[in-house]
């Protein structure tokens, strides 16, 4: 395999793993640590992220509980967690912050579906994009004379394939999405 289909197969794989981190925070109605890996907590004159003050744990399928290592940063994590966008009101009990993710409409889990379709679609153009990219790097290359037309078609055909295959682990982790935000 060339190097150009290494280097694209490479990018397309990282693609995956991005596209599944944005999925992992979409909410689904249980409780999942991911949708506040993003939340950061004005802390000791800095900004942390929220696992570097306390400890987050799900003790129930719909609650997350944070249980901050110094309890005079509740009052800093609760103003995080509002200013956030995740949706969710922090109950302060004054040594431990709980989240309780409730359960999702039918109305919201649409939305929430034609979200992870959006994301996927996106997803799917970058590794296009990627491929395009390679095809362009190696139809320079046969202009150049450094490979022959054969390996040109050869090449096309495997960067075809790796496109492929790199989309339908973009389809197949979106249908895992969608089955899961619309389980009740």
């Amino acid at each position: 395999m060339s190097d150009v289909i290494a280097e694209m197969s490479d990018k397309m794989s990282k693609s995956i793993e991005a596209f599944k981190v944005d999925l992992s925070k979409i909410r689904t109605g249980r409780a999942s640590i991911s949708i506040l890996d993003d939340i950061t907590v004005d802390a000791y004159g800095g900004s942390m992220p929220l696992n570097q003050v306390g400890t987050i744990t799900i003790p129930e399928s719909r609650m997350i509980a944070i249980q901050p290592w110094d309890p005079q940063m509740l009052p800093a994590i609760g103003k995080a967690i509002l200013k956030s966008d995740i949706g969710l009101n922090p109950d302060n009990d004054g040594k431990i912050i709980r989240l309780n993710i409730p359960q999702l409409t039918e109305e919201r889990r649409k939305v929430l579906v034609k979200q992870v379709k959006k994301i996927a679609e996106e997803f799917r153009v970058a590794v296009r994009n990627v491929r395009r990219d390679a095809i362009e790097t190696l139809k320079k290359q046969k202009k150049d004379k450094e490979i022959s037309e054969d390996d040109l078609f050869k090449l096309q055909d495997d960067a075809q394939t790796a496109t492929v295959m790199h989309i339908k682990q973009i389809d197949e982790a979106t249908a895992s999405k969608e089955k899961e935000v619309m389980e009740v």
